[in-house]
């Protein structure tokens, strides 16, 4: 199995005159409710001691990792806005300590990669208790999803559609899942052999994995970016890039859609532009900005 560096993505040759950047973890692979219910979630719950407030954090947590405009972002990204939305809950923060999250959005915001290794020196450098135990339950949550977490499927017609892809377009993954469990997943059902890197958050952000091995090597209509959440359709923006959405709930139909019309209007020139909206606009509608309590 091998462990992809930043000079995969910088020394990339292109094969192909099209790209495609492909997310993992609610687009590949039905991870999204198992891993954050059963493994996320409690695992927050236990690391901080928040059982008086189980509803609370479960509530806030699925909204940010799941069901809104957050879903898909970086672990640590998601567990800040997550303490952000708790500690202006009063339901939460009246009935439970809640941590100050103002570390962790610093470290969150410093433009470093926002991985274990990072947050562990930036722990060290700073002597921030918070960043610490962060530290300490994403070193655990990884353990408890390696040894712990059923192996989650491929969705129908990911395959398929991967095995298009390599036949016409250079592929790489561009995710924000740890490389442990992002490596484990795509080598296991023997998937690596269709995309050329796997990039994960210790690489960089998912704009950087496409500046890195994309950008100045091919048109940005030639680019395409396939996601299941909306840090997916701003990194496609960023870059000026087609988006194609792996619907979050009708993840199958999506799939088919891809094989049926997306990726050959792709191929053709790249997305119309009343195309690239209509998908866009069906898209953002599953995800809403506001939590429900509020």
């Amino acid at each position: 199995m091998k462990e992809f560096k930043k000079t995969d993505l910088i020394n990339f040759l292109p094969r192909f005159k099209t790209f495609v950047g492909i997310d993992s973890d609610g687009c590949i692979f039905d991870t999204m409710e198992t891993k954050q219910k059963n493994h996320f979630h409690p695992a927050i719950i236990r690391h901080w001691n928040l059982e008086a407030i189980e509803p609370q954090v479960r509530a806030a947590a699925e909204f940010v990792y799941l069901y809104s405009t957050f879903r898909g972002l970086n672990r640590f990204l998601g567990l800040c806005k997550m303490f952000e939305l708790l500690n202006d809950w009063p339901d939460a923060y009246e009935k439970s300590a809640l941590p100050d999250p103002s570390d962790l959005r610093t470290y969150c915001d410093s433009g470093l990669p926002l991985g274990n290794d990072t947050l562990r020196a930036e722990a060290k450098r700073t002597g921030s208790s918070l960043l610490a135990e962060t530290y300490a339950w994403s070193v655990e949550l990884n353990i408890d999803i390696d040894q712990n977490m059923p192996n989650p499927p491929p969705f129908q017609g990911a395959e398929d559609a991967l095995k298009l892809i390599a036949k016409n377009s250079d592929a790489i993954v561009i995710s924000q899942t740890q490389a442990v469990a992002l490596l484990k997943d795509w080598y296991r059902d023997n998937l690596a052999k269709y995309v050329s890197v796997i990039a994960g958050p210790e690489l960089g952000s998912k704009i950087d994995h496409f500046n890195m091995s994309a950008v100045n090597r091919y048109p940005a209509k030639s680019i395409l970016m396939i996601g299941d959440a909306l840090g997916d359709l701003a990194a496609a923006e960023a870059i000026g890039c087609n988006f194609y959405p792996i619907n979050p709930g009708d993840e199958v139909e999506s799939w088919k859609r891809f094989m049926n019309e997306a990726y050959s209007n792709f191929l053709a020139g790249g997305f119309p532009e009343d195309y690239q909206q209509q998908i866009n606009h069906e898209f953002k509608a599953l995800l809403p900005g506001t939590p429900p309590w509020k």
